[in-house]
């Protein structure tokens, strides 16, 4: 048989082509697929499952046509810039949820390998990782993750080592981005401190809220909220990216002494502090007996809803008679008491007063981080919690919503600022008050 000398050219496909638009022009190459597919011989996802390689290894061949044209029968000859072919190698590309091992074509010239441009993107490809940190953060065991996908010829790199590799990488990146934000272009007006307890290890958090109402995470430390230094470390780091020392600020804390000394060190009397009454309300009931909790409870939550001046003379009074009978119930009362009623003396309006009186706004993804790591069964050290607890946060801060009563944070503003004593007060912001 006489061999043919027509040549046979490859179909070039433009850049700007999109994918259905090529199959569009080019249909007759999926008419064996329709075949096994109407004959009931291949599913929707058997299909996928067994073209996806092929496809793969397709898109990096026309990728090297581009950079070196195409492949000529007979003697190898040099292209423009002393390209050639030069046979292909095994590989790895990286898909969404998994790694494929290909056959790559292989370029060279006169300097060494030349890259193909496609592998280079698919082998670096950074959606694995978000995509493997999204699966873990919500309930996937690493150990298990294999399970998961449906089986493919050539998966690899998706045993319990390599996506614990994987999530280590992701979640130490995303720490990373949470412990480099900046702050110089956010206007935020209250900030809360809580800490979190992950086996042996503590966790202090900082959540902030801005002049529009939305919040933000603003760092971690790994340390208790009841040791000072911690507190203070936290703080001055937020400092030191970007957050202004010199602007009056409220801060709502659970109550813990050293939150409140480290917020007066670093903010001084730019600082209005806030304590949580929820954490209040708790400690007294802790020291009473059953019978008189109802009784004493209400009277609390009446007081908080009173004037400054009314409420804190209602509370003390309280405190007076309890003191003959259950005096640590009373002194836990006493204890910090005039700084649960600083929204009441700074005259915040009840929608928003409502979020800043506990520390409910901070605690509520913070639930989020423990429904996310609770399968963790042992932290081995305090640099794995600060990963995980980085990951779930910036997980809950894409569901964050704006706080009640966020129209009214520019009269909180102005509270703040009559509060500042005299000389700290800058011109323009004298200026604002005479206005206001």
């Amino acid at each position: 048989m006489k061999k043919s000398n027509r040549k046979i050219e490859p179909v070039e496909v433009p850049l700007e082509l999109g994918v259905l638009e090529f199959f569009g022009k080019h249909k007759e190459s999926l008419l064996p697929l329709v075949a096994q597919i109407e004959q009931a011989h291949l599913a929707v996802d058997e299909l996928l499952d067994a073209v996806g390689r092929q496809a793969v290894e397709a898109v990096l061949e026309l990728s090297a046509q581009q950079v070196a044209g195409a492949k000529k029968q007979g003697r190898q000859t040099e292209r423009s810039g002393g390209l050639r072919w030069y046979g292909r190698q095994g590989g790895v590309v990286s898909l969404s949820d998994r790694k494929l091992a290909v056959q790559r074509p292989r370029l060279r010239n006169e300097h060494g390998e030349v890259a193909v441009p496609a592998y280079e993107v698919l082998r670096t490809n950074k959606q694995l990782g978000p995509q493997l940190l999204g699966s873990v953060l919500h309930g996937v065991s690493t150990r298990n993750y294999e399970q998961l996908l449906r089986e493919m010829a050539d998966t690899v790199g998706v045993k319990k080592s390599s996506v614990s590799r994987e999530f280590i990488a992701e979640s130490a990146a995303q720490l990373k981005v949470l412990t480099e934000r900046r702050f110089e272009q956010h206007e935020l007006v209250v900030i809360y401190l809580d800490g979190m307890v992950f086996g042996p290890h503590h966790v202090l958090c900082a959540l902030g809220i801005d002049a529009q109402g939305v919040k933000h995470v603003l760092g971690l430390r790994l340390g208790s909220s009841e040791n000072a230094v911690v507190a203070k470390d936290l703080l001055v780091e937020l400092v030191t990216r970007g957050l202004d020392p010199q602007v009056a600020r409220l801060f709502v804390i659970d109550g813990a002494k050293a939150l409140r000394r480290a917020v007066k060190e670093v903010f001084g009397d730019y600082a209005q502090v806030q304590r949580c009454r929820t954490h209040k309300w708790r400690n007294v009931m802790a020291y009473l007996p059953q019978e008189l909790r109802p009784q004493v409870a209400t009277v609390i939550r009446a007081a908080y809803k009173l004037p400054y001046k009314e409420g804190l003379a209602k509370l003390k009074t309280q405190a007076a008679w309890l003191e003959p009978q259950h005096p640590q119930a009373a002194a836990s009362l006493l204890e910090g008491l005039e700084e649960t009623f600083t929204v009441n003396r700074l005259g915040v309006p009840a929608k928003l007063a409502k979020c800043l009186v506990t520390t409910n706004i901070i605690e509520n993804p913070n639930g989020t981080v423990r429904q996310k790591t609770r399968r963790v069964c042992r932290w081995q050290d305090g640099l794995m919690v600060l990963r995980w607890t980085a990951c779930a946060f910036l997980y809950a801060e894409k569901r964050f919503k704006r706080v009640s009563g966020y129209e009214e944070l520019v009269l909180l503003q102005e509270s703040l600022l009559a509060c500042l004593p005299e000389h700290l007060r800058m011109p323009e912001v004298a200026t604002r008050l005479k206005v206001a």
